[in-house]
């Protein structure tokens, strides 16, 4: 008998399935741009159009503005001003944004958010001195009799006490946007007097002035009040031309020569009032008991008594 082989019989095989795509998790700039078209028609659907000064018409069905009512008010495209709702990457201009703001009537802390949203720089912001709490304007004054003042991180003056203001100069006399520790520093003559050792400290804080101000680069404020420096002092040019660099928070000790009361040694303690980089209590202590001594003698001074 003749044995019949048979071919083995080859299983179907079962297809596999190609590999779906994983999608890729959103960036940094694709959350923010998804929070600025967010932002922008909650703003858009709060403005009424007799707000906006344009007739209501008889079918309106559409909460607040419509997009193209928003795009003719800021005088920019419509097909743009709807991208930027639908969180399109597309580049925008401070003066754009500048004209949707007001478009959309924003108020000063809308104003910010639309450009920290929009990662642009404001050409009109808020001036850098902001309102200090009575708060802090009463820590201030239980602070004395110790030197102590609120800064910006640009050193501008925000807030100070009567000891402070003795050790400097009378900084009432002084106009608002010369209350300046750099631009006293580098320019006033009776600050500059009590300064014990002047170099290294104009030359300390121009490291940390420098330090800070690459945060702001392209800032309006920071480019003014650096142009201001430059063109004022031939000191502060030649120091900032050797690029150097400090931290803001470093402790350190500074001597005074105040005319009244003589030497003083104080210790510099920086603490921040809120998110860095915003305003800053500074607190001078003495680092000797003569200097305690003289600085009780120099609060009443300021005191008047």
């Amino acid at each position: 008998m003749t044995t019949m082989l048979q071919e083995p019989r080859t299983l179907p095989r079962t297809p596999v399935p190609s590999a779906m795509p994983v999608p890729s998790a959103p960036t940094a700039d694709d959350v923010r741009r998804g929070e600025l078209a967010a932002f922008l028609r909650s703003r858009r659907e709060r403005v009424s159009p007799e707000q906006a000064g344009l007739p209501r018409g008889p079918r309106r069905r559409t909460p607040g503005l419509r997009r193209e009512e928003v795009a003719h008010l800021a005088a920019v495209g419509v097909t743009w001003y709807t991208w930027l709702e639908q969180a399109r990457d597309i580049k925008v201009s401070p003066q754009v944004l500048d004209a949707v703001a007001r478009a959309l009537q924003l108020d000063r802390s809308e104003r910010s958010h639309l450009f920290a949203l929009a990662n642009a720089v404001d050409p009109m912001p808020e001036a850098d001195c902001p309102g200090v709490s009575a708060d802090l304007r009463m820590m201030l004054d239980q602070l004395e009799p110790f030197p102590a003042v609120i800064q910006n991180s640009r050193y501008d003056l925000l807030a100070y006490n009567r000891t402070y203001s003795a050790l400097m100069c009378d900084l009432d006399k002084l106009p608002r946007e010369d209350r300046n520790c750099m631009w006293l520093a580098f320019t006033n003559a009776e600050v500059r007097a009590t300064l014990a050792d002047l170099e290294e400290t104009t030359r300390a804080m121009a490291a940390r002035f420098r330090a800070s101000m690459a945060e702001h680069l392209g800032e309006p404020a920071w480019e003014r009040f650096l142009a201001k420096l430059l063109a004022a002092s031939p000191e502060f040019r030649m120091i900032w031309a050797r690029h150097e660099v400090a931290p803001i928070t470093s402790p350190r000790m500074r001597g005074h020569r105040h005319p009244e009361v003589g030497e003083l040694r104080l210790n510099i303690t920086s603490l921040w009032t809120g998110p860095h980089p915003g305003g800053r209590l500074l607190t001078l202590t003495p680092a000797d008991d003569v200097t305690r001594e003289r600085l009780e003698k120099l609060s009443a001074l300021a005191r008047g008594a």
